[in-house]
């Protein structure tokens, strides 16, 4: 198309789509947005997946974008279309997910005058975006996409909202692609001060019990090469957070889990009782520290980060590097490696003792059911065994979330994908939809809870009409179970609207097969591997597993909100002091 061309304001919005690479949008159709769908349909570039909520489509996005590392994009119409969106808009700017998210608007002659599916979409996600455009000019569309893609995946990754009003999408115009996006006061800084790097590297030689922090910012700049490299080059522990479960492979000696409210006693000791903290992606959330105040207190810290926002927010740095993760750790291991071949080395050997101790007396585990009922956890467990390390997990917020997290074992970056910072029910079934979409070869599952699974779950008629084949572990405890773990350890028992009788309704059997998907039930132990291997087993559409698990299993260890990380509770009982010698 040549740049002089006349187009409707909607035709240059599916091909600048097309210029920023767009092979997927997810989305649903509407008045103000509805110009747009007819160029879509002509387009051979952009695949449209019609969703049946708009929550969906944002979740989709994310899910795209998290499993393949390339902007995840949604389209709705104004008003409520655009107001469904917020959810997902605000997850992906938790999580730092790189989403463009596109909006119809009423004309604008009518904007501000409570006209019909009228909202102020721009207003309302400002304050969750890392910008957003409100398009009344047609002329404008290509270079507001343009910029949208660039903020979208460029410094610290999140979503961007591109809003244009139903009169610019009519209008003629001509598209004109810019060819470079230069956008002032936007220069992220992506190499770090050479002199923060060998302060950093200064503190870590000289350091007794350094720990490697490590957040979902190493996953997101695609640096866990470098992180490898680093540890191994150092010897130092290594803790991945929930949104960095496979920065670092969990089978290595170094890693130590994961640290936080339901992390690993060795994972959350490291931190507590180390005297330097090497942060790397990571934003020192509360999740992670427990009460701040108490939070390692003996530790300095090093905190490496792409947005300066970030550092010394909740914890003061000493000494702060603004940076791409990735590039921070190459050079900090450039200047290690020359210190070390000066004969200069860390002395790591009484922590690792310590660590090790930890580690060997406190690992990860559950009980079995007294009464012979199903181990969500063993459930879990099993699933990650089975279906190995390239498969793709997707979950939903809660317990199911936790075990996750905690027992299946994630060796390779992108294949661990929740709602962190937010904490999202109805994430996980739209999420691994995405995940699907961008990785098509791969074994994608959600696991999800039956509370989560009940928000989202009319996407699995998107999944199947568009043969997106994605697999359902749903653990069904018949409860809002982590709401209910919490009523039982702080509510004295008193389970108040956390009941969903799921055993008994719906028969999620039956509601997998209306939606033209496999529907299978696992109840006991004996049938798990069995079932899951089934379930790996058919491709044809997506799978359900409805797996009756016990409803008073509980997530172990745990810091409770509000407490100290040193008052850590594994299967309700205090944990020892930190000291060996207890």
């Amino acid at each position: 198309m040549s740049s002089s061309e006349q187009v409707t304001g909607a035709q240059s919005l599916i091909r600048s789509m097309e210029h920023a690479g767009v092979d997927v949008v997810f989305g649903i159709p509407g008045g103000a947005i509805l110009p747009a769908y007819d160029p879509l349909m002509d387009s051979m570039k952009v695949r449209h997946i019609l969703v049946r909520h708009e929550q969906a489509a944002g979740h989709a996005a994310e899910g795209y974008a998290a499993a393949t590392g390339r902007v995840g994009v949604c389209m709705a119409t104004s008003g409520p279309g655009a107001t469904n969106l917020v959810t997902p808009i605000a997850d992906a700017h938790m999580d730092s997910v790189p989403m463009v998210a596109i909006t119809g608007q009423v004309p604008s002659s009518a904007i501000g005058s409570d006209a019909f599916q009228e909202a102020d979409i721009r207003g309302i996600t400002m304050p969750i975006t890392k910008h957003s455009y409100l398009v009344t000019n047609a002329d404008e569309i290509p270079r507001a996409v343009a910029e949208a893609f660039h903020l979208a995946s460029t410094g610290r990754p999140g979503p961007v909202l591109v809003d244009i009003s139903k009169d610019a999408l009519q209008a003629m115009t001509t598209f004109d692609w810019p060819e470079e996006v230069s956008l002032p006061g936007y220069h992220p800084v992506t190499r770090p001060h050479s002199k923060q790097v060998r302060e950093a590297a200064r503190m870590i030689l000289e350091a007794k019990r350094p720990v490697l922090y490590v957040g979902g910012g190493v996953i997101r700049s695609n640096a866990s090469g470098q992180l490898l490299a680093l540890a191994e080059l150092t010897g130092i522990p290594v803790v991945t957070t929930l949104m960095a479960r496979g920065a670092f492979p969990d089978s290595h000696p170094q890693h130590m889990g994961m640290p936080g409210m339901h992390g690993s006693v060795g994972a959350v000791g490291a931190l507590q009782k180390s005297d330097l903290i090497i942060a790397l992606g990571a934003r020192f959330d509360d999740r992670v520290t427990g009460k701040l105040s108490t939070f390692a207190p003996g530790a300095a810290i090093i905190h490496a980060d792409i947005d300066p926002a970030e550092i010394s927010k909740n914890r003061v740095a000493d000494v702060p590097i603004v940076g791409d993760v990735g590039e921070v750790m190459s050079e900090l291991s450039a200047v290690l490696s020359e210190e070390m071949a000066a004969g200069r080395h860390g002395d790591y050997a009484e922590w690792w003792s310590l660590l090790d101790h930890w580690r060997g007396t406190y690992p990860l585990g559950y009980d079995l059911p007294d009464d012979g009922s199903l181990s969500p956890q063993y459930v879990i467990s099993r699933l990650g065994d089975i279906s190995g390390p390239d498969a793709v997990f997707a979950a939903g917020v809660g317990q199911h979330q936790m075990w996750g997290a905690q027992f299946v074992k994630y060796e390779k970056p992108r294949t661990w994908l929740n709602s962190g910072g937010l904490g999202t029910m109805g994430y996980a079934v739209p999420a691994a939809m995405g995940a699907k979409v961008g990785l098509p070869g791969d074994t994608v599952w959600a696991i999800d809870g039956d509370g989560c699974f009940q928000m989202t779950n009319q996407e699995l008629v998107t999944c199947t009409i568009n043969e997106i084949p994605i697999k359902v572990a749903l653990i069904n405890n018949s409860s809002l179970g982590m709401v209910r773990q919490w009523q039982t350890l702080f509510y004295n028992e008193r389970y108040s609207e956390t009941d969903l009788h799921s055993h008994r309704l719906p028969d999620f059997v039956k509601l997998a097969e209306a939606y033209g998907c496999h529907g299978l039930r696992c109840e006991t132990a004996d049938d798990v591997d069995a079932t899951i291997e089934r379930a790996l087993s058919l491709n044809d559409a997506p799978v359900v597993v409805d797996f009756v698990v016990h409803k008073d299993a509980m997530v172990w260890p745990m810091v409770a909100a509000g407490t100290s990380n040193d008052d850590i509770m594994v299967a309700r009982a205090m944990a020892p002091s930190w000291d060996r010698e207890d």
